[in-house]
């Protein structure tokens, strides 16, 4: 059974930086997987954020976040993490993990092309 434990959100004030891991137990992933992240703020929908392809470690991200976040893998624990940077309040949401294997290039950005999600953590910056 995957299992996939999110850890690192919290309160920031804008500007600022949190660091989100997501620690992946129970498979191992093929070089067409990826490990992601989503979030949803309250009355919108989820959204991507960012992810990473297992092989080689290409990173994609949502334009609203591109320069601002990092995403990275550590393939010998099986965690991604994701580093947020000079944070503004319109990132506050619940961040999801997700992960999957055989992920086509076209699909990355999906929700539906990721068979396991984490628990989610809230991310709440101020003003």
């Amino acid at each position: 059974q995957v299992e996939l434990v999110t850890s690192g959100g919290g309160l920031v004030q804008a500007g600022g930086s949190l660091r989100l891991s997501c620690a992946s137990s129970g498979r191992s992933y093929s070089n067409s997987g990826a490990m992601a992240w989503f979030r949803q703020a309250p009355g919108k929908d989820r959204e991507f954020v960012s992810t990473i392809r297992w092989n080689g470690g290409h990173a994609y991200y949502a334009d609203s976040v591109k320069g601002r976040f990092t995403i990275s893998l550590d393939k010998t624990k099986n965690t991604v993490h994701l580093q947020m940077n000079s944070l503004k309040p319109e990132d506050s949401a619940v961040y999801y993990c997700a992960a999957g294997n055989g992920i086509i290039l076209s699909s990355v950005r999906r929700q539906d092309a990721y068979h396991y999600w984490g628990q989610g953590t809230q991310v709440t910056v101020s003003s």
